[in-house]
């Protein structure tokens, strides 16, 4: 029972819920609400009472603190039903400030992920964290405002009911709410489990029904309309918060109570002012510290095959990532960085929760705005997927390659010598990829690294004209002054070769949902091309035969597996599916092709040892009627050099040979048709005959080097995109849908 003196009305009784009442009377100007359920009290009176200003008055009910907004010069108070002790789950760093004044015991240490805040608000308070300009409104705050709405958004969690462990699901895009939403959600000891607004209506509700979730914070109205019906019917919600947009734009969300952002945080704030002003509200909790193995988050795997299952991540894997990857991104305060993937993706988010100790300037951004951002914001830093870099690739090749003849011809023979330089200079830094357990000679050593100092001195003044002439436009152009960090997928070698001739960094890195996600990384003072780097600190890597797990040498192929505190505790609720990937030692099968570089002490890779270079994920590997293993991203990535493969999925499985499905560029097509006199200059399309034609030569010109070739294509208008449900929502085309869609065309290619 809570009371509030208002202005004189009758007794009102409204729907809570579907099985809940909530009444409300009036009783000598106290308004006395009796329910079960303090947010749908609460919702009820945000919902039918206008209040003149925020100020308010809380208590505890049922244990819980409530309160509303209430008219100017009345107070609220609450009166507990029972006595019972509530337990408050607490991040014990960041909540210092009011466990010192509850006699908590309070740790200087970092014992969940957002204990982080309250050291980056100490240490560069007043530097922006954040700028979001593309939603509404705008966003920028600065370390100190971000601790602060944090601390707030946990707090109204609280307020509205949210309970230590129990999972609240967050179905978000990446924006400075969503990074809120998830660290109060984690620092009231509750779980999140999060998607993206583009996964489809039935993954959406596939992972809330499945990890048990008991509530939903959601992106946009059009997010919540978009599902609405299904979740309505099916699975059980306390409450929605409504990160962005406005609560009239809604569906009709039926008796469920609905929050706003602001409404969390104006709840929050007064609860924790409430709770500083008032020491007897302290006192109506147990305080119980957030254990650094508790679960912090569930994140679903992309499910490039089957269904999604939810990895359990610890407060402890993720802070490994936080502590562990400034040997891969040496951050320093006031560097900018650029983010534009899904946050909920392991590989974003914890680089993000990194790069936020360090000081740093975070800008969102979007796809469509990427280009604009990077010329305007001249990031730092990156950190993205390769198909970004691919992007960014074949956009720089476009510019080239509409220019004048001249200044064509110019810019492409600066890059062919900057290539042959780098490719030298790898040679005499020891940084050059080799599979050979034998070491070189002394001698031969000595040979092979004075030639190459020789001839990289030949090439290195036109290298630097070339820096001087072309490659700074592009610098100028695309930022990114220190790196671009790659991961959640294979960086072709071309797009790598290509970026260190022109003078950008790029460090590709390894890593699964299932470890948090990073295992390995190429150091900025050590980027050995073709690999994916050296395990980070902490991290064992083995390469096994797949069949009889024996341990292999350094230069064998196998089975990659890792062991290391980031690690996951396992898939939620799917003990097979744990025990099928991760063993009583704690090595985690990847499911990953590749094998470890040997050490050498001289010669051209004297400091590749102990580098992971991957070749596949054994899941992929097609094994053609003659028995032969393929591993299709070797072709995948060579086709994809070539401007007129807008997409490709090789295929061919149990046939006698290889066969692709692609998604052609068609104005690059009809382009080069016409160069080549196959149509007319004027004609506007081509025939599927001469496409096919077309394509089928561009394929053996950019695979000729490949242990495999690819004979009959099937072209495909449509593009493979998230929405249709080929791609991930982190942009991998799902190799099984493709192929179950296309299976009777890909019969008819080999009759």
């Amino acid at each position: 029972m809570f009371g509030a003196v208002v202005n004189p009305i009758s007794t009102v009784s409204s729907s809570a819920s579907a099985n809940q009442m909530a009444t409300i009377s009036v009783r000598n100007n106290l308004v006395l609400v009796s329910s079960s359920q303090c947010g749908h009290a609460l919702q009820f009176l945000f919902s039918n009472y206008k209040f003149r200003t925020r100020q308010v008055f809380l208590g505890t009910w049922n244990g819980r603190r409530g309160g509303f907004p209430l008219n100017r010069g009345f107070r609220v108070f609450c009166q507990s039903k029972t006595e019972e002790m509530q337990i408050r789950r607490y991040s014990p760093f960041l909540e210092s400030a009011f466990l010192d004044r509850n006699g908590a015991f309070v740790s200087g240490e970092w014992h969940a992920v957002p204990d982080i805040w309250r050291s980056s608000a100490e240490r560069y308070g007043d530097h922006v964290a954040l700028t979001d300009p593309y939603h509404d409104p705008p966003s920028s705050m600065t370390y100190k405002q971000l601790e602060e709405e944090i601390l707030d958004f946990a707090e109204g969690l609280r307020v509205v009911g949210v309970k230590p462990e129990e999972k609240i699901a967050l179905f978000a895009d990446n924006s400075c709410r969503w990074l809120v939403a998830d660290q109060g959600i984690m620092a009231t000891g509750a779980i999140n489990v999060v998607r993206g607004s583009r996964s489809s209506v039935e993954e959406l509700l596939q992972i809330y029904d499945h990890s048990e979730s008991v509530a939903l914070a959601v992106d946009s109205p059009e997010l919540f309309n978009r599902i609405a019906e299904a979740f309505s019917s099916k699975v059980v919600m306390k409450f929605v918060i409504l990160l962005w947009g406005d609560k009239s734009s809604l569906a009709s969300g039926g008796k469920i109570p609905v929050f706003n952002y602001r409404e969390i945080l104006d709840l929050g704030r007064e609860s924790r002012k409430s709770a500083h002003d008032f020491n007897d509200a302290r006192q109506q909790y147990v305080h119980e510290a957030i254990n650094s193995d508790d679960i912090a988050t569930l994140v679903y795997t992309s499910g490039t095959t089957g269904n999604p299952k939810g990895v359990m991540l610890t407060h402890r894997n993720l802070l490994h990532q936080i502590k562990n990857l400034w040997d891969v991104v040496p951050a320093e305060v006031g560097d900018r960085f650029l983010s534009m993937l899904p946050p909920w993706h392991a590989y974003e988010r914890a680089c993000e929760y990194f790069i936020f100790t360090y000081g740093i300037e975070q800008v969102y951004t979007t796809v469509r705005n990427l280009k604009d951002d990077l010329r305007h914001y001249q990031p730092n830093y990156i950190i993205s997927v390769p198909l970004v870099y691919e992007t960014l690739y074949s956009g720089i090749q476009k510019q080239i390659s509409t220019s004048s003849a001249a200044r064509k011809f110019i810019a492409l023979t600066f890059i062919r010598i900057s290539l042959a330089y780098m490719e030298f200079k790898r040679i005499y830094e020891g940084t050059y990829l080799t599979r050979n357990q034998k070491q070189p000679s002394y001698l031969a050593s000595v040979y092979d690294w004075l030639w190459a100092r020789i001839v990289a001195a030949i090439l290195w003044p036109l290298h630097m004209l070339g820096k001087k002439l072309v490659y700074s436009k592009i610098h100028s152009a695309i930022g990114i002054s220190k790196a671009g960090i790659s991961g959640g997928g294979s960086l072709p070698p071309h797009v790598d070769k290509f970026f260190e001739a022109i003078g950008v960094k790029v460090q590709n890195g390894y890593g699964l949902t299932e470890t948090s996600p990073v295992i390995a990384a190429r150091r900025p003072n050590c980027n050995v091309l073709g690999s994916v780097g050296s395990p980070i600190r902490h991290t064992e890597f083995k390469v096994v035969e797949s069949e009889t797990g024996e341990v292999l040498l350094p230069g064998s192929t196998g089975i990659v597996k890792v062991r290391g505190p980031q690690v996951m505790k396992g898939y939620y609720k799917n003990p097979g599916a744990t025990e099928q990937v991760l063993d009583e030692d704690g090595w985690l099968n990847t499911g990953d092709i590749g094998w470890i570089a040997p050490h050498h002490s001289t010669g051209r890779s004297r400091r590749c040892g102990g580098v992971v270079v991957l070749e596949g994920r054994a899941k992929d590997t097609i094994v053609l009627s003659t028995g032969e293993n393929v591993e299709p991203v070797e072709l995948e990535e060579a086709a994809m050099r070539s401007s007129l493969i807008q997409q490709i999925v090789v295929v061919g499985q149990d046939q006698r040979r290889l066969g692709a499905i692609i998604v052609p560029n068609k104005e690059e097509v009809l382009l080069a048709a016409k160069k080549l006199s196959i149509v007319d200059v004027n004609a506007s399309d081509l025939s599927k005959d001469k496409m096919t034609s077309l394509l089928y030569e561009e394929l053996r010109k950019w695979t000729s080097g490949c242990s495999f070739q690819i004979g009959p294509i099937l072209i495909v208008d449509e593009p493979f995109t998230i929405d249709s449900g080929f791609m991930t929502p982190t942009m991998k085309i799902r190799r099984d849908r493709v192929v179950a869609q296309y299976k009777e065309q890909i019969e008819n290619l080999y009759k």
